[in-house]
């Protein structure tokens, strides 16, 4: 009886040490832990449904317990930051004085913002500042919370939508924690809008068959295309970008082309993984990711690239500096302005700030070109030519993105530029041979016409129950023997 007390005690210890927040390992969707969870989480939501009230308490537990796992105790200012938005948002709607509200607004907004310019930006900030005065500055010891970009610019256009009366605030501050910490969206998005979402937890509406199995298939492609696909590619990509300076131009060119591809298959992949379970439980989330690398220009390439982010940039950055509502040369400062703040959210460094602003000044160039670009015949050859300069902009610009510091990137492009020898891509080949058929299949697969992606969707859809379980189970196998040592994190996360 002993030895069996102790074999208990133990196996209890060993539950919660995987229950607890480990740092070391936050809880992400591709995660074994995040998916054993979700399978006793799904039908006692689906008991609780029935129940408006104590559905909407059991998500948003667990939608906290989700956050804590992934981010430790942050998930207790997440809670204050969203009772303090909820306040304001009442006091806001009910004041009939425009002074009053136009102050409060600016509170909450200022209230929100200053918790995300503490975590993210204040070292960036003192950093530049020790650089100026050549003082002997030593950075804080600040931990980001996950996804706290995110949440934050959710409740910034919950707060605007309720100055602006286009939503009236939730009647309880369960609701609005809900629609703030939905746990499919809450870390790395897609950013969800108050007037999109809220209709739908008020209506409640059971899932359909179609949503249940197109939410699985979506959760399918979004685990191969991150698990599979964008951790794979990255141990290539990594090499290049961790020693900038060691590789050959083809070589270079190779690991550039393999990180644009990563980025779009480990951020798209965590979208639809994140669209497909909030599928599974009833809501939609919308599209965020359109084949972007089908651009034919910069303007569409951000219709297309996190749509989420783009529109929310639009509504509450562009539109309201004054769009193209104040002439040609506002226009074209609106754009870089609007990119430079994009720019930042990614990151508190220059590189990111020097990325916004380059897609900010390539949007102004393609807005001023347009009478120009009318004028071209529109045929396949213009229309190849139009794209792969999109393509080539957007891909030397993720360099910067991604390398580790702005001299790094340089060093990296310069070498795109020198060193080429073609003798080398047979060689390429053989020795990354499962890189090469990843990339090649990565980038006809982008090309596919969405129609035809919806068609195999609807297959998948309709096919009997025995068939999705295999396909699922295929699934995992190919994302079991391609895994790397350990589950790498989203690159988003960061954000």
């Amino acid at each position: 009886m002993e030895e069996i007390a102790t074999q208990v005690q133990l196996a209890l210890r060993n539950i919660a040490d995987m229950l607890a927040y480990d740092p070391e390992t936050p809880m992400l969707f591709s995660s074994g832990i995040f998916w054993l969870l979700f399978i006793f989480f799904l039908p006692v939501y689906a008991l609780l449904k029935k129940s408006r009230t104590k559905m909407v308490i059991f998500v948003v537990g667990f939608s906290l317990y989700f956050y804590y796992k992934s981010s430790g105790l942050f998930f207790l200012m997440l809670a204050g930051t969203s009772a303090v938005d909820w306040m304001l948002s009442w006091h806001i709607f009910r004041s009939r004085k425009k002074g009053v509200r136009l102050a409060l607004m600016w509170l909450s907004v200022c209230f929100s913002l200053s918790i995300l310019g503490y975590f993210k930006y204040a070292n960036f900030f003192l950093w530049n500042w020790n650089a100026m005065v050549q003082g002997n500055f030593q950075p804080m010891d600040i931990i980001l919370p996950v996804g706290i970009s995110f949440y934050t610019f959710q409740s910034v256009s919950y707060v605007v939508d309720v100055y602006k009366r286009r939503i009236a605030p939730t009647r309880s501050w369960l609701d609005y924690i809900f629609y703030l910490s939905f746990f499919p969206q809450l870390v790395a998005g897609p950013i969800v809008r108050a007037d999109y979402f809220l209709p739908q937890l008020r209506r409640n509406e059971r899932a359909t068959p179609n949503m249940i199995w197109g939410g699985l298939w979506l959760i399918i492609v979004g685990i191969i295309k991150k698990a599979l696909i964008a951790d794979y590619i990255a141990q290539y990509n990594d090499l290049v970008f961790n020693d900038p300076g060691f590789y050959t131009g083809l070589q270079a060119f190779m690991g550039v082309i393999g990180y644009t591809m990563q980025i779009y298959c480990d951020f798209s992949g965590y979208s639809d993984m994140a669209i497909g379970l909030a599928s599974i439980m009833g809501f939609r989330l919308g599209i965020n990711f359109d084949s972007p690398y089908q651009s034919r220009n910069l303007t569409e390439f951000w219709r297309r690239w996190h749509i989420s982010l783009s529109s929310w940039l639009r509504d509450y950055v562009y539109i309201p500096l004054g769009g193209n509502r104040k002439g040609v040369f506002r226009t074209y400062l609106n754009n870089f302005l609007t990119m430079l703040i994009g720019g930042l959210w990614h990151g508190a460094a220059w590189k990111f700030v020097f990325w916004g602003a380059m897609h900010g000044v390539g949007l102004a160039v393609h807005k001023a070109c347009k009478p120009v670009l009318k004028k071209i015949p529109d045929n396949f050859a213009t229309d190849f030519l139009f794209w792969l300069m999109t393509f080539v902009y957007v891909s030397l610009l993720w360099v910067f993105f991604r390398a580790a510091d702005f001299q790094a990137s340089v060093t990296i492009i310069e070498s795109l530029f020198t060193g080429w020898d073609l003798r080398e891509f047979p060689e390429f080949c053989t020795e990354r041979a499962a890189w090469c058929i990843m990339m090649a299949a990565l980038i006809v697969m982008h090309f596919v016409p969405q129609r035809w992606a919806d068609y195999v969707q609807d297959v998948f859809i309709r096919a009997p129950w025995i068939i999705k379980l295999i396909v699922f189970l295929c699934a995992v196998q190919l994302v079991i023997s391609f895994m790397s040592a350990e589950v790498q994190p989203f690159i988003y996360f960061q954000f």
